[in-house]
Formats: C-alpha cells, structure tokens, sequence
C-alpha cells in the first residue's frame, strides 16, 4: 500500500499504474476515495496511460487525523504528489470537490501541468457571492453540514442515492456509500471550507485548456456552477451530459470517457 509522507507524522494513500514521464491525476470528491474512479481507470490503463489517484485527507486509506483537511492542503498533497513520483507533465481531473483542489494545484504546479478537466467541479465557487448568483447558499451549506453531524450514517445514505439522478442499481447506491462512511467526521472541515471559496482568478490565470463536464440535472453542484467555468478560463471546452446527475462518469460512460480520452490526446 503506497502512501505519501506529509505533516506531522500522517499520510496520504495513493496508486500509480503504468510508467512515464506524463500522467492523468485523479481527484476524486468529497468524502469519497480513490475507488470512485473505478469506471474510468480501467480505460485509460488500457490506452496506454500512467493514472495516479490519491485519497484526499480524512478519506478512504489516508490518515483521518489531519489538522487542516480544507481545499488548499489537500491541493498541496496532490502537488507533492506529482513531485514525489516525479511526473513531467500532468493532466489533473478533478470531480465534486476535487474540481477546487485540481484548480488549486494546476494554479501551483506551472507548466507541469498540461490540462484541467472538472467533472462536476464544485468551482469557480460553490455558494452565491453578492457577484456570483450561481450555486447555493451559506445556510444551505450551514444546514447540510448540521444534518450530516446529526446523522452522519443516514445523510450519507441520502446522499449515496442521491448522486445519480438516472437510475442506478442498488448496489452502485451502496458501494458509494460505502465509500462515504469510511471519511472522518472531520472531513467536514473540506465541505465547509468551500463557503469562502472564490477561484474566478485562478481560473483566469491558468493558461491551459479546460474540459468541463456539467451534469445536466446535478442536484450536489449546480450546473450553472459548471457552466460558468467558461466565463472566467481562456480555453474552456463544456460538455453538457444532459441525462446526468452529479456522476456522469457513471451515468452516461460512453461520452464522458470518449470526452476525456478525446482531450487527453490532444493535451499529452
């Protein structure tokens, strides 16, 4: 089991298939693990690419006693990361939350970085801002992180079932959320740490291409959310999955992965 040393003695859990001086790194959402990524790592094994997933902290393998666990550290684990292992040049893929903290780390990895892809990305801000109509609101963000420490095993069952807005078998309901209650109870620190989050700069800073990915009936991050990617970066591609919630990768697999196939190609 790989894991990656950072502060204070804790550690990230990551997996690195194939070799090479480039990568896809994927990132996966909140309270999530590395396993979510399991109907889109196959393919791109398969074609030939080196992927490296990570757990964010307090998720899946990683230690779940970390002191900070918002957006920026764990941006931080995923620079390290590439640097640990050595990577050329990557393209970041970031889902849910993960779509924050793979703009945070292509903001600070440079030229290392070829391409940001955002599946359902919780960016430029997750919640309104008196110049941001888009997304929810601080009390709707106040009140789900009060059901969650209310409850947590039965708000992630709501959650669980309410990813995918087509319909799922049961046991993809239960393997994701499965996934959700191995996360700490302090992880909540991640999702509330995006009420402040604010990376239209970021966003226009960067100056590589953009693939983003907007569920069409995303009840988790709302489309316009999505969407409004295209008003801040330089080189924005939108991919509207119509029929999709918040996992497209899931709900509609054939076009988000010729989708981001179709990308990477032209990126690495």
């Amino acid at each position: 089991m790989s894991q990656l040393a950072r502060e204070d003695g804790k550690s990230i859990y990551y997996e690195d298939h194939g070799s090479g001086d480039s990568a896809i790194v994927l990132v996966h959402g909140w309270g999530a693990g590395v396993r979510a990524w399991d109907y889109t790592l196959p393919g791109l094994v398969a074609a030939g690419h080196r992927v490296v997933l990570l757990d964010h902290r307090g998720c899946g393998q990683s230690s779940k006693d970390f002191a900070d666990m918002g957006v920026e550290a764990i941006a931080s684990d995923v620079v390290a990361l590439v640097e640990h292992l050595a990577i050329g040049s990557v393209i970041l893929n970031g889902w849910s939350l993960g779509g924050a903290v793979v703009v945070a780390a292509a903001r600070d990895l440079g030229d290392r970085c070829k391409g940001l892809v955002l599946t359902c990305g919780a960016t430029p801000c997750y919640v309104q801002k008196p110049d941001y109509p888009h997304g929810g609101t601080e009390q709707i963000l106040a009140d789900t992180l009060a059901a969650m420490n209310a409850d947590r095993v039965n708000f992630f069952a709501g959650l669980s079932a309410g990813v995918c807005a087509s319909e799922v078998s049961p046991q993809v309901v239960d393997w994701m959320w499965q996934m959700f209650l191995q996360s700490s109870p302090l992880a909540a620190n991640s999702l509330g740490d995006l009420g402040p989050l604010d990376q239209r700069q970021d966003l226009a800073n960067l100056n590589i291409p953009i693939l983003g990915f907007v569920g069409g009936q995303d009840a988790v991050v709302d489309p316009a959310v999505c969407r409004s990617v295209a008003d801040y970066g330089k080189d924005v591609t939108l991919v509207e999955c119509a029929a999709s919630g918040h996992a497209p990768f899931i709900e509609e697999g054939e076009l988000y992965h010729s989708e981001l196939h179709s990308f990477i190609a032209k990126q690495l």
